[in-house]
């Protein structure tokens, strides 16, 4: 056998090993409780059934799709506008600010969750989407990487639209947006996962169940026990597929575009 195809095994064998808790739990939420404990596999839907239905997963999976989205938006467009300022002007104090962005990166989420819980409860805010949203929409990497990114690129270009009479604006979405599409989709993937598997906050800020995000739903399955002493994990792990799958299908989408664009900002 030629080394090439030894490594092609490899790599596979290492792919399916890394892919064998996923595939375990999807595998695991088609099998009813019975047969899961029994140990003879009888497949079934009723599982998902359940987790949309009984246990209200839809709106759980729509919160996280809103919540997540929308914090997604917000924060690549503050990300994108910051870097391109500190990326192309020279304004005094800049470099203090960008030093003070990059600052808060070494700072732990958790010690600002008192603070952002008691400046929402002054405003209102608690128990709401915009609760939800509005201490997560800035994001100092996305900032940092997307500005280190944009620092690559050619200044002549933007040279160049400025002769033709176009403002600042116009050569961030017609010139720069453009050329750094595959690093703004590598951090509104990243901004995206990070939000999605947010449990801390939505745990601290939400008490009404008609708000709760897929994570806050999937702890409470997993306290809620169908039957003595007995965790139907058949159920969960239908419910953590429903959690899973969106992920995936994102970093599908953008795989290619995640690569390219993490390796052309490490090099540049």
């Amino acid at each position: 056998m030629k080394p090439e195809a030894l490594w092609s095994l490899a790599a596979l064998a290492a792919g399916l090993i890394f892919l064998s808790p996923v595939l375990y739990t999807i595998w695991m939420s088609f099998l009813t409780v019975d047969s899961y404990y029994a140990g003879t596999p009888v497949l079934t839907l009723d599982n998902y059934r359940a987790a949309f239905g009984e246990f209200d997963f839809l709106r759980y999976l729509l919160n996280s799709l809103l919540v997540s989205g929308v914090v997604t938006l917000g924060g690549l467009a503050l990300a994108v506008m910051a870097a391109f300022a500190f990326a192309r002007f020279t304004f005094p104090g800049g470099d203090f600010l960008f030093a003070a962005v990059v600052a808060t990166l070494m700072i732990p989420s958790h010690i600002t969750l008192i603070p952002n819980y008691l400046s929402l409860a002054k405003v209102g805010l608690l128990d709401s989407y915009a609760g939800l949203i509005l201490p997560a929409i800035s994001n100092g990497f996305a900032a940092f990487f997307l500005r280190q990114y944009i620092r690559g690129i050619p200044r002549a270009l933007d040279e160049a639209a400025y002769m033709d009479g176009a403002r600042p604006l116009q050569v961030l979405w017609r010139v720069i947006v453009p050329l750094a599409r595959p690093a703004i989709l590598s951090m509104g993937l990243y901004i995206f996962i990070t939000e999605w598997n947010n449990y801390i906050w939505p745990l601290v800020a939400i008490s009404d169940s008609d708000l709760y995000t897929l994570q806050i739903g999937l702890a409470k399955l997993y306290r809620e026990n169908p039957g003595e002493d007995v965790i139907n994990w058949p159920l969960v792990m239908a419910a953590s597929t429903i959690t899973i799958l969106p992920i995936l299908i994102g970093f599908l989408a953008v795989e290619r575009h995640l690569v390219r664009g993490i390796t052309m900002g490490a090099v540049k």
